[in-house]
């Protein structure tokens, strides 16, 4: 048995079929993948994401020590609740993890790391903040939930307090509104719109029980990992780790390289790097041929070298299969996947195949 999570008896009670996950006895799927997909793409389903980590980053240092620490420039948030994505580098440019940090206040920040990457992340951002006045805390308080989908917002409403409600109205992406013992964050990891709800543990059959109610879905990890990507998100430890740099991993857009006396770690690798030029890049693949795409398949770029993919399914909104590869730089419109034995044609998009319901290739 691994370890459970407050929405664990909610979990059964559904009829989930529960699989080990990194430690964790988690959701599958409720019966079929499949439809919690669509569900989510159409209407409204909910994640239990409780086995992932909150840390609480406390104290006068807070803010010098996360902008050593993060790639991305937390002097970017100076309004409460504003949160950024951002990759933990170690010295060599390699992602230790990637996250999300929400500003409190100049004291006071809040952050969700992978589950699979709990134990050397704290060991790391301990390691690291030897030399500040700050303090990290795991915050075991809360359970979190993922509401998602384009009822998402609509139906979690309904549920919330008449305080609630006037909390999140007008709540932007990428905000959380923090309201009676609730952290509510309009995030997601599926391409649609929703929220992230960090909810206090005494309560979490309570609120799980009114979601259902309200028409809210349980979604498995199954369909998580089909909806992230078909957006084109990245998985830890599939498409990104610590022998991969964000330059090779469709992050670049997560490094903020000014001012340039802010020193992250793992920003002179990556400024060499820069100079000496990536040798590969993250792409979107569509199969042409019969098959399913999965990780560590071989890709074959004629003319140019190998690649290999990262992640991969048979998408069910596109009913085709997807997947992610890291290729050579040089690679054009299409490459050959083997499939197999056999060599299979596939084509080279940009590596974000569904938003908000819409077919992007």
């Amino acid at each position: 048995m691994g370890k459970q999570t407050p929405f664990f008896d909610c979990h059964n009670q559904a009829g989930a079929k529960i699989v080990d996950f990194g430690g964790w006895d988690m959701p599958l799927h409720y019966g079929s993948q499949l439809e919690e997909h669509h569900t989510v793409r159409q209407s409204a389903g909910m994640f239990d994401v409780s086995h992932m980590t909150i840390v609480d980053v406390t104290g006068d240092d807070a803010k010098a020590f996360l902008q050593k620490l993060l790639a991305n420039d937390v002097a970017k948030l100076t309004e409460s609740g504003k949160a950024l994505y951002s990759g933990m580098l170690n010295e060599k440019g390699g992602v230790i993890d990637d996250l999300i940090v929400y500003f409190i206040n100049e004291t006071n920040y809040r952050v969700v790391v992978n589950a699979s990457t709990r134990d050397k992340d704290l060991a790391w951002m301990a390691t690291q903040a030897e030399s500040f006045s700050v303090t990290i805390s795991e915050n075991n308080d809360f359970a979190m939930l993922a509401v998602q989908g384009p009822e998402a917002i609509e139906k979690t409403n309904s549920v919330l307090s008449s305080a609630q409600q006037q909390a999140v109205e007008g709540l932007q992406v990428f905000v959380a509104a923090d309201t009676e013992g609730y952290f509510i964050a309009r995030t997601g990891y599926t391409g649609e719109d929703g929220y992230e709800i960090m909810v206090p543990v005494a309560e979490t059959a309570n609120f799980w029980n009114k979601l259902v109610a309200a028409g809210v879905k349980p979604c498995g990890l199954g369909a998580r990992d089909t909806l992230r990507l078909e957006a084109g998100m990245n998985l830890y430890g599939n498409d990104m780790d610590e022998t991969v740099s964000p330059l090779e991993a469709n992050m670049a857009w997560t490094i903020t390289w000014k001012p340039e006396d802010r020193d992250f770690i793992g920003k002179q690798a990556l400024l060499a790097q820069k100079e000496a030029g990536v040798a590969n890049k993250l792409v979107g693949l569509v199969l042409e041929g019969k098959g399913v795409i999965r990780s560590h398949m071989k890709v074959v770029v004629e003319g140019i070298g190998e690649g290999e993919t990262t992640s991969g399914t048979m998408s069910p909104t596109l009913k085709q299969s997807i997947g992610m590869a890291r290729v050579p730089k040089a690679t054009g419109e299409q490459v050959m996947l083997e499939i197999r034995g056999k060599l299979v044609p596939a084509k080279v998009v940009k590596p974000c195949f569904v938003r908000k319901g819409e077919a992007l290739v």
